[in-house]
């Protein structure tokens, strides 16, 4: 190969070509961003950067002095995937020719139909989306969480800390029960109610209001007002001075439409991140790798995911095919609400049992321990990191 373009400049798409550098590859390596920021850290956006405590140079990806040797076109949208003639087409009309492909594109936050254009409504997944929601946050007032998955929970905590009348707004009866399961879903989210923030369960959004809705279309300037109130289905109305829309993420593969790459809640992709196109591999948010643990495919949303999969992708693509891939790590993911730290590692969805081996869902301090058949799947940490690392080996060691 003499040219490898890695469409995608967050964090699996520097990985990426970090290992295509660190396996020998020294050939042409352009990175392809839609954002015109240099990578940087995702987590923090939702915590220590909303917050204030932490700079946008301290979110910085790259190593002071790092020299990939890399081409880099940020600020430009990959359109579409010619296999045949080996490009990438941008939205700008110009083309990126290579012999390899890394398509590292993420997922874009799934938005509330009938916000767009609605001052004080905000989404959280980008370095601008966070700026925006830090000015407002800063600013006080009612702030209204619809989704009470991770993001949500955290920015709802970061959001208390600030002084801010919280009410985070999800339609499940149980908050996390998909990544945590409802019993442990319940005690996590708890932690909501210990601290005065209202959660309101089992109830969806039916839409917003603002204070200067207009019959009369859409204004010159596109903006219809600002949110005043989130109205839910069962009839109440929740006043809003803010509303962090957080229900989730989607895929960014509309591009690959049309291009020959398999998809299906994502990109397609074989236990070592090989797609259905030969010199084409996925990582990151968008890629549906196969587990072989599970059985089936599955779209990991996680830092961890994005840091440690590249190594096994860039190894299939400089191998020309498929290469014996070797077992990952169980998925792992942290969050920090509420000055708790909470940790979990392998899939919840595995198990038949949980039971918590050390600590009280009452102190919010648990160590639990999902089991399937009394074998270990995964284990979930609140302000235990010691015993939670330990359990994290034992699970890495039993799943290998």
């Amino acid at each position: 190969m003499r040219t490898v373009a890695v469409v995608g400049a967050s964090l699996a798409g520097l990985s990426a070509a970090r290992s295509l550098r660190k396996q020998g590859y020294d050939g042409r390596l352009v990175l392809i961003g839609d954002e015109l920021h240099r990578p940087y850290d995702r987590p923090p956006l939702s915590k220590e950067f909303l917050s204030g405590t932490l700079g946008e140079a301290e979110l910085a990806l790259e190593t002071d002095g790092e020299d990939l040797a890399a081409e880099w076109l940020l600020g430009v949208r990959a359109a579409g995937l010619d296999h045949t003639g080996r490009a990438v087409r941008l939205a700008d009309g110009r083309e990126v020719h290579a012999d390899g492909f890394v398509i590292a594109t993420g997922a874009a936050a799934r938005t509330l139909p009938g916000s767009e254009g609605l001052a004080g409504v905000h989404t959280l997944r980008t370095l601008d989306d966070a700026r925006a929601l830090r000015d407002e946050l800063g600013r006080g007032g009612r702030l209204v969480v619809i989704g009470g998955g991770f993001i949500g929970a955290e920015i709802a905590s970061t959001a208390y800390a600030l002084g801010l009348d919280v009410t985070v707004v999800e339609a499940a009866p149980t908050p996390l029960a998909g990544p945590l399961g409802e019993t442990m879903g319940a005690i996590v989210s708890g932690l909501h109610t210990d601290h005065g923030v209202r959660l309101l369960c089992g109830v969806g959004v039916k839409g917003l209001s603002g204070d200067e809705r207009s019959e009369m279309g859409v204004p010159p300037d596109g903006v219809w007002g600002r949110v005043d109130a989130v109205l839910l289905e069962d009839g109440r109305s929740i006043p809003a001075d803010i509303v962090v829309v957080g229900v989730g993420a989607r895929p960014n593969v509309e591009w690959l439409e049309g291009s020959g790459v398999a998809l299906d809640n994502g990109v397609k992709c074989g236990a070592d991140g090989r797609t259905s196109l030969a010199g084409v591999v996925a990582v990151g948010d968008c890629a549906n790798w196969y587990e072989p643990r599970l059985g089936l495919h599955r779209r990991v949303e996680h830092w961890t995911g994005a840091r440690e999969r590249p190594d096994a992708a860039v190894a299939t693509l400089l191998a020309g095919g498929a290469v014996e891939p070797g077992v990952p790590r169980p998925p792992y993911f942290w969050s920090d609400q509420y000055g708790v730290k909470i940790q979990f590692a392998g899939h919840a969805a595995a198990a038949d049992s949980v039971t918590v081996e050390d600590g009280t869902a009452d102190g919010r301090d648990v160590l639990a321990v999902y089991r399937r058949a009394g074998n270990p799947v995964a284990v979930l940490g609140m302000n235990q990191p010691r015993s939670f690392m330990r359990w994290r080996k034992q699970l890495a060691a039993a799943t290998s």
